[in-house]
């Protein structure tokens, strides 16, 4: 069974979109995990009708104190009951064979204990793609940390094993409520984790202006130890030269916050030799 596990902060007035794709599904072997991250709007309520109304599918409610996504998934995914945890926004949707998919997909894995989910493609609702697949492939095995080499730039529509993301929660700064998802998927790289990514959409993307991923860069200011955890990780864990690119970004935000240079370069025990080519990274494309 798939765990399809839904954080959710003030989003009653679009969850239902999410939760038609879910009814329309052409498997219904999944449950479907909402974890309330403190919303003050009518969540709660609407999520109990829904609960009494269930048909085919089970769906469970949790709520907790604000603190971030990260937290609702640490919350919510040791509480799964599916062998597969599927992380899919509040506003977004599913086209309606995705779990029926990555059940395909997940037999193929099942066997191989080094890989460690499948992921399909993310697309916007008129059709076009995010990010790359490599071309004339159906499926590639391959790192998070090592994606851009094989052109599969973009998010992704991931699924992972539970007890993988059990083992690995996501890490929790006190008073930031806010990390970037990668803490966990690079992690799983440097450890040897590879992802079976097919080339299928599955997942139908909304990106409206109160999601996290239109205000990542003010996130990443102000919730600056997660971010350097975060940057730390990257440096140590994807590919050169995109390592390199992700640090650039760093300094600048690092620097405009109040933190020099050889603070930066002591804090992710960078390289002489990275440093420089950080540098010229920076120079070259003017950044800060």
């Amino acid at each position: 069974m798939i765990s399809v596990v839904t954080p959710t902060y003030n989003r009653a007035y679009i969850l239902g979109k999410l939760k038609g794709s879910l009814d329309r599904q052409t498997s219904q072997n999944f449950e479907w995990l909402i974890v309330d991250d403190g919303s003050t709007d009518n969540t709660k309520s609407l999520v109990e009708e829904w609960i009494r109304e269930s048909g085919h599918y089970r769906i469970r409610y949790f709520w907790q104190e604000n603190g971030g996504k990260h937290r609702a998934l640490n919350y919510g995914i040791p509480k799964a009951d599916g062998e597969f945890v599927f992380i899919v926004d509040s506003d977004d949707y599913l086209t309606d064979d995705a779990v029926e998919t990555v059940e395909q997909w997940v037999e193929t894995i099942r066997e191989d204990e080094w890989i460690v989910g499948v992921s399909g493609l993310r697309a916007h609702a008129d059709g076009k793609i995010l990010g790359d697949f490599p071309r004339k492939l159906k499926y590639i095995d391959v790192k998070n940390s090592h994606r851009y080499i094989h052109h599969l730039d973009g998010d992704k529509a991931e699924a992972y094993r539970k007890s993988v993301l059990v083992c690995h929660p996501f890490p929790e700064f006190e008073g930031e409520r806010f990390i970037g998802e990668g803490a966990v998927w690079n992690q799983l790289s440097l450890e040897g984790g590879k992802v079976r990514w097919f080339n299928k959409v599955i997942y139908i993307c909304e990106y409206l202006e109160d999601g996290l991923t239109t205000k990542a860069e003010r996130l990443n200011k102000n919730n600056f130890k997660g971010y350097t955890y975060n940057t730390r990780l990257n440096y140590r864990a994807i590919v050169f030269p995109y390592n390199l690119m992700a640090t650039a970004i760093y300094f600048g935000i690092a620097k405009e916050l109040g933190y020099s240079e050889q603070w930066v370069r002591d804090t992710l025990e960078m390289t002489t030799v990275d440093y420089l080519l950080c540098r010229m990274i920076r120079f070259l494309r003017r950044m800060p």
